[in-house]
């Protein structure tokens, strides 16, 4: 799989300035990290939720001893 390189990433920038403008090109970006920040906290809520799952599966099988 190839690789993002400096390059790559400015003809990014640039064609998203070109499409978007420089007043919506900020908003947009603002739009994804909230995206992202959301996302990432659904999945360590998921990850929590499965650990406490376990804990309570072990504590279950511990007393049925």
């Amino acid at each position: 799989m190839p690789s993002v390189g400096i390059g790559s990433l400015l003809l990014i920038v640039f064609v998203a300035l070109l499409i978007f403008g420089p007043k919506k090109l900020p908003e947009l970006g603002k739009a994804a990290g909230n995206t992202l920040r959301e996302f990432k906290n659904a999945t360590k809520g998921l990850a929590d939720d499965d650990d406490d799952q376990e804990a309570k599966k072990k504590e279950t099988r511990e007393e049925v001893k």
